[in-house]
């Protein structure tokens, strides 16, 4: 999947490359090969309908919540689960290669929680395809949820090229992977509503210059909202509880025949210097 991405339409295009290799084994099976990523592409969305019809019939909110491993997905979902879980019905899809780590620290927390090993019949993919999940809802009272929120695979490339029927993308990035990252990854990042800044409490201890990450965003994705936190010490996580509870009355809108798109965010002002949250 690496050299095609998929256009807002749903065609699919190669990448443009510069001289890094060897690519002239493609030359004869490039034709197939397209043909061979629509037809799978194809599938999956149909599940992914299914899928959509499913949440829409339960009135669930669904967020296909992505990331790079070690972002801390997992941990703002524990937070997530413990500030919002007298408010919101919570479910977690929690989808791993392997190992049942994540899902084992959110069980407990009151969170119905389901977990998709990709290595167990999937062949260790590393994303989610709409096929997947499905695979992971029966194991869910989806009848007694407001909020689902399947944790993608960690990686920055491939859960963004599968729809899964979700209401909404967001995913998480952590300052501590520099800069650049969505311009050399645009298409995670153009294919979210909504990008979590997580780990600011080490803003203090590293050379990261946010204004240039918020310029590289912005040049990629104008129009997603932007939420800064901090997952290990709370800070900021009022606004990403506030984005779900905004997404859970559009869904509840929605059922009710007033469809209403994700709000614009308005442009953030951002802080003349760093709160000092030092490591004690």
């Amino acid at each position: 999947m690496g050299r095609f991405h998929r256009h807002a339409d749903g065609t699919l295009a190669e990448h443009d490359h510069r001289d890094v290799g060897d690519h002239t084994g493609y030359l004869e099976t490039g034709t197939e090969r397209v043909a061979v990523l629509e037809n799978i592409l194809s599938e999956n969305d149909r599940t992914a309908q299914r899928n959509r019809a499913d949440f829409s019939r339960a009135g669930i909110t669904t967020v296909n919540l992505m990331s790079s491993p070690g972002a801390g997905k997992t941990t703002l979902l524990k937070r997530t689960i413990t500030s919002l879980g007298e408010r919101l019905r919570l479910g977690i899809l929690e989808g791993d290669i392997a190992t049942s780590l994540d899902a084992d620290e959110l069980d407990g927390l009151g969170a119905a929680v389901s977990l998709v090993n990709t290595s167990a019949g999937f062949g260790g993919e590393c994303h989610l395809d709409a096929t997947m999940v499905r695979s992971g809802l029966g194991r869910l009272p989806l009848d007694q949820l407001d909020v689902l929120i399947i944790e993608n695979v960690g990686n920055l490339v491939c859960p963004a090229e599968f729809d899964v029927g979700q209401q909404a993308r967001a995913m998480v990035y952590a300052i501590t992977e520099g800069e650049e990252k969505p311009l050399k990854y645009p298409v995670m990042f153009r294919a979210c509503d909504v990008v979590v800044v997580n780990k600011l409490d080490l803003l203090p201890h590293l050379d990261f210059d946010l204004d240039r990450f918020l310029t590289n965003l912005r040049a990629v994705n104008p129009t997603a909202r932007v939420i800064q936190l901090s997952a290990r010490t709370g800070e900021g996580m009022a606004e990403w509880c506030d984005c779900l509870l905004d997404m859970r009355a559009r869904r509840i809108d929605m059922d009710a025949g007033f469809p209403q798109p994700l709000p614009q965010p308005l442009p953030q002002p951002l802080p003349q210097s760093p709160p000092d949250h030092r490591h004690h």
